[in-house]
């Protein structure tokens, strides 16, 4: 059985490498995962080196990561995935792919993966969620072919305008946008 291309595009939520990592066991067991990594995604953090977690992507994943915008341009006309999802998704992403702008690998591929008309799964992970991001979600709630692994405030009382996806909705969420279906509850 073939197993379907899932792309895995990073961006610089730096804090939520570490739960997406302990995921990607599950999903690459489930799909074949191709990397793309944001260019902010290449930097290092007090999360740890960008070095490092690109190595381990890569070595979980078995592709090289795709890391620039001419790397990601041949993925939309070459149709070469079956689902891309943005995971970690940070609010200045959001705001990007709701208004159009590709500026980075991780828009690049996406622009060229909707203009296949597939599905783009968007896994939020912004500290303005239900601030200045709230906006983009909205507007990318309502853009055909885009759904959401599922997310919720992840510390309302420290954080209230913060957001997180469910990465243990992550497997079934790409699943759904597969089939053409938002996972549910959206908001968890």
């Amino acid at each position: 059985m073939i197993k379907l291309r899932l792309g895995l595009a990073l961006t610089g939520s730096y804090c939520s490498f570490g739960k997406l990592m302990a995921a990607l066991p599950a999903l690459c067991e489930a799909y074949d995962v191709l990397p793309i990594l944001s260019e902010n995604a290449q930097r290092d953090s007090r999360f740890g080196p960008a070095d490092a977690w690109r190595e381990a992507l890569e070595t979980a994943c078995g592709h090289p990561a795709v890391t620039d915008i001419s790397g990601a341009e041949p993925l939309g006309p070459g149709n070469a995935l079956d689902v891309l999802a943005v995971v970690p998704c940070t609010g200045n992403t959001l705001g990007k792919l709701a208004h159009g702008i590709t500026d980075t690998a991780v828009t690049m591929a996406a622009k060229g993966h909707l203009r296949n008309g597939k599905p783009l799964l968007l896994g939020v992970s912004t500290n303005d969620g239900l601030g200045a991001s709230a906006e983009s979600i909205g507007r990318l709630l309502a853009r055909k072919h885009v759904y959401f692994v599922p997310f919720g405030q992840d510390d309302p009382a420290a954080k209230p305008t913060s957001l997180s996806l469910d990465y243990r909705l992550l497997v079934p969420a790409v699943a759904a946008a597969y089939e053409g279906r938002q996972l549910q509850p959206v908001l968890v």
